[in-house]
């Protein structure tokens, strides 16, 4: 496959609004970052995230390849607040688990309409990735509070329920996007409480907002996909 038949593949099963709303979305986020005079690297972490989440939910192999770039930018970010549970997490499990994704999808891919085949987890896997990741995120908010962490509650979970969740996307389970809304909602929350310390990072803000709303919507659209499969 060439370059050309690659990126005409990864906009096989668009639906018309998707083409229209998730460009739109992007767009939002660069003119407002340039009106506020924002931090470029968040911008360009926000821009590379969002499309990750978009083509990760669409079940395209290609989000993996912005998804590498965008944890390089979030990684500066999260050192630059202090954030040190998600810049271990982002520098030394994203980033290889972004390439052993490429590897894992690429074995899954639908001729349909070139995404992922997806599938779900049963019932006693569903709790035990659930429970471990509460008293994992537990254990690591304590010691991330011992560290000086400027936020080790939302820090801790947000990084164990990440490493879950990705996990999960590299396996394609839906279970993704359980795991995902938590991580969204509790980033959202702990970015608005660094911008109002001072932090130039409102692209971020809008960032992790847009996550939330793209985790549920996608959930929707993979369940709605399993249950006609």
């Amino acid at each position: 496959m060439n370059i050309k038949e690659f990126i005409k593949g990864e906009f096989k099963g668009w639906g018309r609004y998707e083409r229209i709303i998730f460009p739109i979305s992007i767009l939002f986020i660069i003119l407002l970052s340039f009106y506020i005079n924002d931090s470029k690297v968040a911008l360009i972490s926000a821009i590379c995230g969002i499309s990750y989440t978009i083509l990760a939910g669409k079940g395209k192999i290609s989000c993996y390849f912005l998804g590498l770039c965008g944890t390089l930018c979030y990684s500066y970010l999260a050192y630059q607040n202090g954030f040190w549970g998600n810049l271990v997490l982002y520098m030394c499990y994203y980033f290889p688990m972004q390439i052993l994704g490429i590897f894992r999808w690429k074995k899954h891919i639908s001729v349909k309409d070139n995404s992922i085949i997806k599938i779900s987890l049963n019932k006693k896997a569903q709790y035990v990735f659930f429970i471990s990741a509460i008293i994992l995120s537990v254990l690591i908010s304590i010691i991330l509070k011992k560290t000086g962490d400027s936020s080790p509650f939302m820090d801790g979970f947000t990084t164990v329920f990440s490493i879950f969740g990705l996990v999960l996307t590299v396996k394609r389970c839906i279970e993704q996007w359980y795991f995902w809304t938590i991580v969204n909602g509790f980033s959202f929350a702990m970015w608005i409480e660094a911008y109002l310390n001072g932090s130039n990072c409102f692209a971020t803000i809008l960032m992790w907002g847009i996550y939330f709303i793209l985790g549920i919507y996608f959930f929707y659209c993979w369940e709605k996909e399993l249950s006609t499969s």
